[in-house]
């Protein structure tokens, strides 16, 4: 079985690409995450409410360490529009040792 690595992925959808982006300017400015990435023109299809919604998003890639998984949700509560707002965080199994050296140094 492979082991884990203390690293993450963390997955965050938002209404429009403005405030995906400044949450990840906040993001990286406070050392909670190396670096993250926006994915415009997302098409999500969900159950909403008794219904089935689609609406058209922007998806934040973010790289980070365990260690700042509560503290990046807390600033997402804080910022995200959405009620109830996807924060899915992945561990990363394998890595550039060198990337994964970057995010630690990048990360508090």
């Amino acid at each position: 079985m492979t082991e884990t690595t203390d690293f993450r992925v963390c997955l965050v959808t938002f209404p429009d690409r403005e405030t995906a982006k400044m949450t990840a300017v906040k993001l990286v400015a406070e050392k909670l995450c190396a670096c993250a990435s926006l994915m415009p023109g997302v098409e999500s299809i969900y159950a909403w409410q008794g219904k089935t919604e689609i609406s058209s998003e922007t998806l934040l890639m973010i790289k980070t360490q365990q260690n700042c998984i509560q503290a990046i949700d807390a600033k997402i509560r804080e910022l995200h529009p959405y009620e109830v707002y996807e924060f899915i965080s992945l561990p990363v199994i394998y890595g550039n040792a060198d990337y994964l050296n970057w995010i630690s140094e990048s990360t508090t």
